[in-house]
């Protein structure tokens, strides 16, 4: 099965169960300060998930387009991805427990889905302690389960002080709050249990792990498929008692990459037939086989994969020093590292990037549309590495000149000239020397440390900024949309936004630097507005409704069938009219003085204005 084929089984599953199919949002978060990337299938459902209707309904299904950057030096092993899918259906208190749950089992083992023996699915359940009793409803349910197809169900609870207890012959597994509870044991905010399945390769279970093998053993026999998280309850402080929602909500979470692997019966991910029509292009490049050099090939068809879906996003970044930028440039240049060490010493990246469009492209048609731009960004970066190269050994040279080259030096080459480690070691070794690899490990530590902080942000179950400075600087993006389009000319569009409760950063189409009157007459525009108190309200409405007034919308084919579009004025002179999910202020007067902090170029053709207000 390839990825294309179960990510519309899975639609077209839930769709049947009365589930709206929203598109994947951006890869780049917008209006929300806490992650750099989107890490999960739910992050950007956080404001439907804590209680604001959703114009598609209450029952929700998505493949939605993900980024974790925590683990990129390990991407190169067997198991790590950068860029995945995952695959996952809403509730927004409607179903439950029963449905969730009955729901799984028939796509997993359904002959018409995926068909599965259900002989060889395991589940694990929230085991119960002082602070949250045990899911026996869900426990229940799966019981019933299998024993309708003649599996006994017993429960097996695997003490994580004794992990060599006994539980042999169990189908369900009772886990405390640390591998069955969403999103963490202690957290404040939305919260509840899980019931994660398994499935059983049928892999001799590998010494070393537990003694008795269960789901949660990592031997490698059992393979975690689908997650399902209850939402049933709210800790109202960090550490602080639980309370019973009224409203309850179910989200649900399957790795794309995995389940096709697993299906498969591939080793890996990168087995799997997308990665298969990857690799080979690299073999073709290359002259190199994958079976030779795996690591190698797996990192420049993970990183490039993924720099490609991040720049071809409709709010798309592109390489640069700080950032989301960042973190694309630091992809590429570790997929060209790689590449070099394959021999590859003419430009590769867009050439594996054309496979990779056409691998994805039919499904989200973003890729295909900026293919120009994918391809021109690749090129431009695979070049400036190349001068990056070329300072990086005038560098060295001096260095080398002055005698032995220390850890720290090495390092500093590595980390502020982009000049490879390994590449220092050999030029060292043409010099009969070497490096104190502790050393350079050891301050290569403290900045994948901070790196890992940016990277993943402070992203616990996706809890985004919405105090009211946040709210404010919302809502004025709006004002300063509007005002741009008005000065500028309607060519100007938004390209992408980021707000901290300190300020707001708005991206936006525009060919040239704004003069010193522009910038003027736009923020003198913002704040008339502010000064008419204006009233701030919402309508849900089809799409050609939306089109019809007038709202601003953004890559208009991606929005389901309904939207919500915020007014800012009143029904006969709006000043703004743009689709949104929020949140937003009542009144234009409540977002004080607006003052433009800084306007910048990003890219060609592409400018950005950060801004602030001052209460008053």
């Amino acid at each position: 099965m390839t990825a294309a084929e179960l990510r519309q089984k899975y639609l077209d599953f839930f769709k049947e169960k009365g589930h709206a199919v929203i598109p994947s949002a951006s890869i780049v978060p917008q209006n929300d300060p806490t992650v750099l990337f989107t890490t999960a299938g739910m992050q950007p459902l956080i404001p439907f998930l804590s209680g604001n209707p959703h114009p598609m309904g209450s029952r929700l299904v998505s493949a939605q387009k993900c980024l974790r950057t925590d683990d990129i030096e390990e991407v190169g092993d067997n198991r790590h991805l950068t860029f995945f899918e995952m695959l996952g259906n809403w509730s927004l208190g409607d179903y439950f427990k029963p449905e969730a749950i009955t729901w799984a089992f028939e796509f997993l083992t359904d002959k018409k889905w995926l068909g599965l023996d259900p002989k060889k699915i395991y589940v694990t359940v929230f085991e119960g302690d002082e602070d949250a009793i045990r899911d026996e409803e869900s426990i229940g349910i799966w019981q019933s389960l299998f024993e309708i197809q003649g599996i006994a169900a017993e429960i097996g609870v695997v003490n994580q002080d004794e992990p060599t207890q006994d539980v042999n012959g169990a189908r369900i597994y009772a886990y405390p709050k640390k591998k069955n509870w969403w999103p963490g044991a202690t957290m404040k905010g939305l919260c509840g249990p899980d019931t994660e399945i398994f499935y059983d390769t049928g892999k001799a279970h590998q010494p070393g792990f537990d003694k008795v093998c269960n789901p949660n053993c990592d031997c490698g026999r059992f393979v975690e498929i689908w997650n399902n998280v209850f939402m049933q309850f709210n800790r109202l402080s960090e550490g602080g008692a639980l309370e019973e929602l009224p409203s309850k909500n179910v989200d649900t979470g399957m790795g794309l990459e995995r389940m096709v692997a697993m299906l498969n019966g591939n080793e890996t991910v990168f087995e799997t037939p997308e990665f298969e029509v990857i690799i080979s292009a690299i073999e073709q490049v290359s002259h190199k086989k994958y079976h030779d050099t795996k690591r190698a090939f797996r990192i420049i068809a993970d990183h490039i994969r993924a720099s490609t879906f991040v720049i071809g996003d409709p709010h798309g970044v592109v390489p640069s020093n700080i950032g989301q930028g960042y973190i694309v440039r630091r992809l590429l240049r570790r997929a060209i590292r790689e590449g070099h060490r394959l021999g590859l010493t003419d430009p590769f990246l867009a050439k594996i990037a054309a496979v990779i469009i056409g691998q994805y492209g039919t499904h989200y048609t973003e890729l295909e549309t900026n293919r120009s731009h994918i391809v021109g960004e690749l090129q431009k970066e695979e070049d400036k590495f190349a001068k990056t190269i070329e300072k990086g050994t005038k560098e060295f040279e001096k260095m080398a000149n002055m005698g032995t080259i220390t850890g720290e030096q090495a390092f500093m080459l590595f980390s502020t000239y982009g000049f490879p480690i390994e590449l220092t070691e050999e030029m060292l070794r043409e010099r009969g020397s070497s490096i104190d690899r502790e050393v350079f490990a050891a301050e290569f530590k403290k900045h994948q440390e901070l790196s890992r902080t940016a990277s993943a942000g402070m992203f616990k179950g996706g809890l985004a900024d919405h105090s009211i400075e946040s709210t404010r600087l919302h809502t004025a993006t709006h004002l300063l949309h509007r005002a741009l389009k008005n000065i500028l000319g309607e060519h100007v569009e938004q390209k992408g936004s980021n707000i901290t409760s300190e300020r707001l950063r708005f991206d936006f189409s525009h060919p040239e630097k704004l003069t010193p009157e522009q910038i003027k007459r736009v923020e003198d525009m913002v704040n008339a507005v502010i000064d008419q108190d204006l009233p701030v309200h919402s309508k849900e409405m089809t799409v050609a409704e939306a089109k019809m007034h007038g709202a601003i919308g953004l890559f208009e084919e991606k929005y389901g069938d309904k939207v919500k579009v915020y007014f800012i004025g009143n029904e006969i002179t709006d000043f703004s009219k743009e689709i949104c999910g929020g949140p937003h202020v009542t009144h234009t007067g409540d977002l004080g003085k607006f003052k433009i902090q800084k306007e910048e170029a990003v890219s060609a053709g592409i400018r950005r204005i950060k801004a602030s207000v001052s209460g008053r």
